[in-house]
């Protein structure tokens, strides 16, 4: 059945902007990005958009609907109240380029500061390694994030309190997870979690596990035992004695 449906996006850029409403046909088995695609055909050339994949595994489409950070592409409109304008803006946590792109390039400076993997040796005779299997698991979650960045726009320190030169955000948190977890790798990040990277300043509200499109458990599986490791190091009454004594 065909339908039509109310859109207010946002057109506007860095020096300002409006939500501009849209009326387009919607039918069954439709998508936000599909709505956005039409209206740009139709009525609006010049609106900028970003996609890549429309499968949900490039993170390209990120997006706020309704003021929940979604992936267009992996939002179907049968499940949003069509009779009400739907709206759809950029994500607020990077500066904004132009309608509904932002710049993240911010997320890839971050990434170059984490440390990288550092094997250890290898243990067997053939010059391989021998993991459990559980190692190889808890790790692997990790490896599912496909770099959308809608846990670093739901995040508030980042979204309401701007502290993108204190905070790397969830995203890069579960990167270092990804290696400080990795039964092979011997480097030592804590240091710089501590420090620079701003682990201390996440409060655990797990928004950023909520809108994760893959599902990771952001918070339980990657912050807590970070943040658990650094008070080990750091806080830890006995270890901080032996620091203190170590000449």
């Amino acid at each position: 059945m065909i339908t039509k449906a109310t859109f207010g996006i946002w057109r506007g850029d860095a020096r300002g902007g409006k939500f501009e409403n849209y009326e387009t046909r919607v039918s069954e088995g439709m998508v936000v990005l599909d709505a956005v695609h039409q209206i740009q055909a139709e009525q609006a050339n010049d609106l900028a958009v970003r996609w890549n994949c429309k499968a949900g595994k490039c993170g390209s489409c990120s997006a706020e609907v309704n003021g929940n950070p979604k992936l267009m592409c992996m939002t179907r409109l049968s499940d949003l109240p069509l009779g009400k304008t739907t709206t759809i803006e950029p994500m607020r946590a990077f500066p904004l380029i132009r309608d509904l792109v932002t710049d993240v390039s911010w997320n890839f400076r971050v990434k170059k500061q984490i440390k990288k993997f550092k094997p250890r040796p290898p243990d067997a005779p053939d010059g391989t390694w021998r993991i459990a299997q559980e190692d190889v698991d808890r790790v692997q979650e990790f490896r599912k994030c496909i770099e959308c960045f809608l846990c670093q726009d739901v995040c508030h320190v980042l979204r309401e309190h701007h502290l993108h030169n204190e905070f790397i955000g969830p995203r890069y948190f579960v990167y270092a997870a990804s290696l400080e977890m990795h039964p092979l790798d011997t480097e030592n990040r804590l240091a710089e979690l501590k420090k620079t990277q701003g682990i201390g300043l996440c409060n655990i509200t797990k928004c950023c596990t909520k809108v994760c499109p893959e599902n990771i458990t952001i918070t339980d599986n990657a912050i807590i035992p970070l943040k658990e490791r650094v008070v080990d190091e750091f806080y830890d009454p006995i270890k901080k004695l032996f620091r203190m004594l170590k000449p």
